[in-house]
């Protein structure tokens, strides 16, 4: 799955402030982007079918809000673009981590190490 520009932005507005509709959306980004309310609505429709937005009907407009969370869609993200390069035997995501982890500071090492020791938790409950 690939994403525009504007779709990326229009996510990261949602997830601070959901659900809003075409019209909200539209006033958020003419201050900050300029466009139009109907690119909007085609880039909102576009993440509805990529399954990243859900929708309710509130009247005659579309609530929009996200169907995933941040650091989902940045997982997913990840696995499409490792998908293509890696064999399941080869190393290079732990070592892609690796690199990446030299940008990290000391708390942000120590979530990272307690989510890993979570997985590494859930893993031992499935095989028992």
């Amino acid at each position: 799955m690939q994403l525009g520009e504007l779709e990326k932005q229009v996510l990261e507005y949602l997830w601070k402030i959901q659900p809003a509709d075409a019209k909200q959306v539209f006033s958020y980004f003419e201050k900050n982007r300029g466009g139009s309310l109907n690119t909007i609505q085609s880039t909102l429709e576009r993440l509805f079918k990529k399954d990243l937005l859900g929708r309710e009907k509130s009247g005659h407009a579309y609530q929009y809000y996200p169907k995933v969370e941040r650091h989902e869609l940045i997982g997913q993200l990840i696995k499409n673009v490792t998908h293509d390069f890696v064999s399941k035997d080869e190393n290079s995501v732990i070592a892609a981590f690796s690199s990446i982890s030299e940008d990290l500071d000391e708390q942000q090492l120590d979530k990272l190490e307690a989510m890993i020791e979570q997985q590494r938790q859930k893993l031992q409950k499935n095989a028992e």
